[in-house]
C-alpha cells in the first residue's frame, strides 16, 4: 500500500500541472471534497487517481489507448497499474445525462496506480499525454 500512495502521489504531481488536464481528484488534494475525512481517517491517500483530460471523449480515449503500462480494464484495484474510460465501459449503458449528473463526465480516466517502477509510469502517462497534445 505504502507503494501505491507513493507513486499515485507522484503521479498526481504530474497530471496537476498538466496543460493536458483539466482537473485532478485525488483526496490528497486540498480542494477534493473528501479530503478533511481521508486526511483525518487515512495513513495515506490511495492508490485510486481520477482526472480530467482537456479535449473530450476522444483525448480521453486516445489518452487510454496510448499508455503502455497501465491495462486497460473494467474492474479496478490491482499491484499492476490499471486504467478506464467510464463513460464507454463501465458507465457505458447509462444515460449520458445521468451520468453526467453523477460526475462521470466523458472525458474522465479513472487511474488505479500500481507498484510499477514510478519513473516508468511518469514517461508512459507524459508519453501518451504528449501523443494526444
Amino acid at each position: 500500500m505504502d507503494r501505491h500512495c507513493e507513486n499515485a502521489g507522484a503521479i498526481v504531481d504530474l497530471l496537476v500541472d498538466h496543460p493536458a488536464i483539466e482537473k485532478v481528484m485525488y483526496p490528497q488534494l486540498p480542494g477534493h471534497p473528501g479530503h478533511a475525512a481521508a486526511a483525518k481517517q487515512m495513513k495515506d491517500f490511495g492508490g485510486m487517481v481520477s482526472f480530467k483530460v482537456a479535449g473530450g471523449v476522444e483525448n480521453s480515449m486516445a489518452f487510454t489507448n496510448a499508455v503502455t503500462i497501465p491495462t486497460l480494464a473494467v474492474s479496478l484495484g490491482n499491484v499492476d497499474s490499471l486504467i478506464q474510460h467510464p463513460a464507454s465501459m463501465t458507465h457505458s449503458a447509462t444515460p449520458k445525462e445521468e451520468r453526467e449528473k453523477a460526475g462521470i463526465t466523458d472525458n474522465i480516466i479513472r487511474l488505479s496506480v500500481g507498484i510499477e517502477n514510478i519513473e516508468d509510469l511518469i514517461k508512459d502517462l507524459d508519453n501518451a499525454l504528449k501523443l494526444v497534445f
